[in-house]
């Protein structure tokens, strides 16, 4: 799993804007959108319901987003403890 997927997927949640993700992460719109339709492909489910400009979790994003969080919690315990460098972090 990418970790900047579930990265992009909290911020799109937190912000309920994909323009406003693009600017927080320093990315385009478009690449925040292509990053939130690959994690939905990598899970099988939709993750956000899009109706006009609102945006909201679906039942599967809502409890994707505890895990997210775990997940990346966790990473930054790993980092913290383990040195590497930065080509390092480049996995999935």
């Amino acid at each position: 799993m990418n970790l900047e997927l579930l990265r992009t997927f909290l911020e799109v949640n937190r912000t309920r804007h994909f323009g406003e993700a693009a600017e927080a992460l320093h990315l385009t719109q478009a690449a925040v959108s292509a990053r939130i339709k690959l994690l939905e492909s990598t899970l099988g489910v939709r993750l956000f319901d899009r109706v006009r400009r609102d945006i909201r979790l679906t039942p599967e994003g809502n409890r994707l987003v505890k895990h997210a969080n775990v997940l990346l919690a966790g990473w930054r315990l790993v980092s913290a403890d383990v040195p590497f460098t930065l080509e390092e972090t480049d996995f999935y």
